[in-house]
């Protein structure tokens, strides 16, 4: 049970062709997925010729790099284009807080790169209907800004608004579904409980909990973190997201569960070990010491030619100055002033007494410089017993030794040749202490239960809510018994923090243990917790092209504001703003004045 982490990296979307199905006979919508974790696009259109299926996936993050030194620009990248999160961590930005757009300039980004990569050919405007997923009681300002962008910067024709958990619901109903059910949709940042009362969104008892995905993704981070500080920096967020959806799993009853896990043999057969890369070096060498000596004057001729190199050019810049300052000089001694002033103001000095000292440094220094070259010329081999240059200028040790200095280390020589028959024996193979392979896995026991439960258990990080337990019996105890016996019929799990093995039967082990004896009650998993949200808003849109039902116009907007929202059946309720009347000016002014011209004068006095 020994797992290698994928560390997949993103392959940047291409630009795609749109078929000719999408413009006529009229364009088709852009159903657009505007989740927190992941956006997802593709058209609506019932031709077969278009894939019914979102043609763009990619995380709803954007990086704006500060630009390079040469005079490069900014470069921002969307989604995909990251390539892997990890190296650009600290530089990411959502325009979500919580699961609500917030940051419209980074919304603006994730348009562009989904009308972009989707081929959208209109001239200065999107020409197609958009719809648009939003969270559930969207607050009115985001809503407002939402539409402000959508109309005034991309002139889209109209747009429709809803609720991507009620898209997956009514995506998922059959003929025998009833329309009426409990939706529990939990994603990467909030998790929702949406009682749904004949086919429409009764928003004045949904309940929201603030915990998803993302929190049981930091708090896994944390926990392996402390168990195994020496591989603090390879624990990254990404592998703990790969761990949750590949190898976490709801327990039914979590208390039981960890007591199976202070079994020993319990833990051996269900414990999964997550390998890090490493280094498959061993701790000693067995490389005979003729090799490690020829390596290391290889190495040392190497620095050497480097250096050389350096001598050279160094002495090409100085002889080309010094030539420059030679030539100002004979300009003086010829008598012509004015181009040698306007020279040594080139060349930032203020007389000729400073030109002169300029012109005999760089003379010692050429002279310096080709004594170096003459000396390099001559090749000295040294002899490494036992060490290795520590520094990359090897001018003192290379170069510039004498004969005599080289004289004196031969004189060493019978001192060392004593233990060479000992170095020059093969070393043998070190067995190192410990198993390098395993020192780097990660041992996952309780860590895979103890992450998802806290959407059951927010206590566990800390947090002061209610779990899904909880929080859906109170939303069940807001119902008379008859809707309550309705309600549970068709409690419905979608979102992509649904998808953990034993989810289903945790929640119909809570239903059984806060529903009356005898009672009945059915839970239902999405077929595609992720996606079904968009084929249900596709569903929709194909549905509703050529009505005006849920269709917020330009002329809509103009007049009734960006917060505006036509309801349909997987919209979120329209709740517009109401501001007190106040009483005009002109009123209140003669009202006064009324008052003090009526009554007995000796009153008034």
């Amino acid at each position: 049970r020994v797992f290698a982490f994928r560390d997949a990296r993103w392959a940047p979307d291409p630009v795609l062709a749109p078929s000719a199905a999408v413009r006529s006979p009229h364009p088709v919508p852009l159903v657009i997925d505007n989740g927190s974790f992941q956006t997802r696009a593709g058209w609506a259109c019932p031709d077969p010729a278009v894939p019914a299926e979102p043609l763009l996936r990619f995380r709803s993050l954007a990086a704006r790099s500060r630009g390079a030194r040469g005079g490069a620009g900014a470069e921002t990248q969307v989604g995909n284009d990251l390539g892997s999160p990890e190296p650009l961590r600290w530089l990411l930005r959502s325009p979500f807080d919580r699961n609500v757009p917030v940051q419209l300039e980074l919304q603006e980004l994730l348009l562009d790169h989904v009308f972009q990569r989707l081929g959208v050919s209109s001239q200065g405007c999107v020409d197609h209907p958009i719809v648009l997923t939003e969270a559930v009681c969207n607050p009115l300002y985001s809503r407002q800004m939402m539409s402000e962008l959508l109309f005034e910067c991309y002139q889209v024709p109209k747009v429709s608004y809803g609720v991507d958990s009620l898209y997956s619901f009514y995506h998922n109903r059959r003929q025998n579904w009833p329309c009426s059910g409990l939706v529990i949709s939990s994603g990467y940042q909030c998790t929702h409980i949406l009682p749904v009362l004949e086919g429409r969104l009764d928003a004045k008892h949904c309940k929201r909990i603030n915990l998803g995905g993302c929190q049981a993704a930091v708090y896994l981070q944390r926990l392996l973190q402390l168990k195994y500080p020496g591989h603090f920096a390879a624990i990254t967020l990404s592998r703990m997201e790969e761990i949750l959806h590949e190898h976490s799993y709801i327990a039914e009853d979590y208390i039981e569960e960890l007591q199976k896990w202070r079994c020993p043999e319990y833990y051996e057969n269900n414990v999964h070990k997550m390998q890090l890369p490493f280094s498959n070096k061993l701790l000693g060498s067995t490389v005979a010491s003729e090799e490690k000596q020829e390596k290391r004057q290889q190495q040392l001729r190497r620095l050497q030619e480097l250096n050389a190199r350096r001598r050279e050019e160094k002495l090409q810049l100085d002889q080309e100055r010094l030539d420059r300052l030679l030539y100002v000089q004979e300009l003086l001694e010829d008598g012509q002033m004015d181009q040698f002033h306007k020279a040594l103001v080139e060349l930032n000095m203020d007389s000729a007494e400073e030109l002169q000292s300029y012109i005999n440094k760089l003379s010692l220094s050429v002279e310096q410089t080709k004594q170096k070259i003459l000396q390099s010329e001559v090749n000295i081999e040294v002899d490494v017993v036992d060490s290795k240059p520590e520094t990359p200028d090897l001018d003192p040790l290379g170069s510039e030794q004498s004969l005599e200095d080289v004289e004196s280390i031969n004189e060493f020589e019978p001192l060392f040749a004593e233990e060479q028959p000992e170095v020059e024996k093969p070393v043998a193979a070190v067995q190192p202490v410990f198993n390098l392979a395993e020192y780097h896995q990660l041992f996952l026991g309780t860590e895979r239960i103890r992450a998802p439960e806290i959407v059951f258990q927010p206590s566990l990080i800390g947090e002061d809510q209610a779990g899904i337990a909880e929080t859906m019996q109170y939303v069940l105890e807001r119902y008379s018994k008859e809707q309550q016996a309705i309600l549970v019929q068709n409690v419905f799990l979608t979102g992509g923090n649904t998808m953990y093995p034993g989810l289903k039967a945790r929640i119909q082990k809570e239903l059984l243990e806060m529903r009356p004896f005898q009672s009945s009650f059915q839970v239902h998993l999405a077929s595609s917790p992720v996606l079904d949200a968009w084929y249900g808003a596709r569903d929709w849109a194909v549905e509703y092209t050529s009505r005006e039902e849920g269709w917020i116009t330009r002329k809509d907007y103009e007049e009734k504001g960006g917060e505006y929202l036509k309801e349909h059946c997987a919209s979120n309720v329209y709740v517009p703003i109401r501001l007190p009347k106040q009483a005009p000016r002109a009123a209140e002014a003669s009202a006064p004045s009324r008052a003090s011209g009526t009554g007995n004068p000796s009153e008034q006095a």
